[in-house]
């Protein structure tokens, strides 16, 4: 289990750390070019394994080509709502509602997987979703009968459902094609975004366009490492207990971005983040208890 927990951590790490990144560069270049470099720079650097791990191919069928397939696309949703809520809401608050996917992950693992939830991850969980409701809905604007969720809000709580879906269902093709082919074919899958974008007439940016290409490079290093870690250590261990922890990294990212961005939020904004970092530290401590 400690071995697990390492490659969790990792992903605590890369994920809270490479977020940062990509809140940059998002705001540089957008949220469908970010995605799309992103994807292709995670392509280019992580081919560098496709040597090592071509045996593993030979357990791929057609029926977890499709499911992964399908989970690729439902990743690629959840990349482009958090980069665009990262773009034009506050990244604390959107890192904190997306990154309650690990308790969706806990309960769907739960539901579909056949795992088990204590009492204690229950109450966890409860107090995660209760501090969501509070960073997201605007008591304020209920009374005057105005928007009740922004945009920024309502992408970020669609990143989090498609990121509990993926990481959730992901341990599927997981257990027979190992921990580096599931995230790599799904980011092959970048094409959707230049027919989608050429459909709806929305212009691309390069790369280099803000001088973005650096913090791409970071964003796409560190939460490579995290996506690729959490695979590895969900195809040796549970997922309810390694999602939890890998899942608390707003922690980190809240920290790092309330100095560097200071966006301006609100007491009940603060309060529901807050609450949901402590439910999903409480998550983390229960999950390995």
């Amino acid at each position: 289990m400690v071995f697990e927990i390492f490659f969790a951590l990792l992903s605590y790490i890369g994920w809270g750390t490479g977020d940062i990144f990509g809140t940059i560069a998002t705001r540089k270049i957008g949220a469908y070019s970010a995605t799309l470099w992103s994807y292709i720079l995670r392509l280019l650097a992580f081919g560098l394994y496709i040597p090592i791990g071509l045996a593993s191919l030979s357990n791929l069928t057609a029926n977890l080509l499709v499911l992964n397939i399908i989970l690729g696309v439902i990743l690629l949703i959840s990349f482009i709502a958090f980069n665009e809520a990262l773009r034009i809401a506050n990244p604390a608050i959107v890192g904190t509602i997306a990154a309650s996917f690990a308790a969706l992950v806990v309960v769907l693992s739960l539901i579909f997987l056949g795992e088990s939830l204590s009492l204690l991850q229950a109450v966890a969980i409860i107090v995660i979703f209760g501090g969501v409701i509070l960073a997201t809905l605007n008591i304020t604007a209920i009374k005057t009968g105005k928007a009740i969720i922004n945009k920024g809000i309502l992408l970020a709580i669609v990143a989090m459902i498609c990121w509990g879906i993926y990481f959730t269902f992901i341990k599927i093709p997981v257990r027979s094609i190992g921990w580096f082919w599931p995230n790599y074919i799904s980011f092959a899958l970048f094409p959707l975004i230049l027919l989608f974008t050429n459909l709806r007439g929305i212009k691309l940016h390069k790369p280099t366009f803000k001088s973005a290409l650096a913090p791409l490079l970071f964003a796409v290093i560190l939460t490579g490492i995290a996506e690729f870690s959490f695979n590895f250590a969900i195809s040796k261990g549970s997922t309810a207990v390694i999602a939890p922890i890998a899942g608390s990294y707003p922690t980190l990212f809240v920290a790092l971005s309330s100095m560097i961005f200071k966006d301006p939020i609100t007491w009940q904004q603060k309060l529901g983040v807050i609450t949901t970092l402590i439910g999903i530290v409480l998550l983390s401590v229960f999950s390995v208890m």
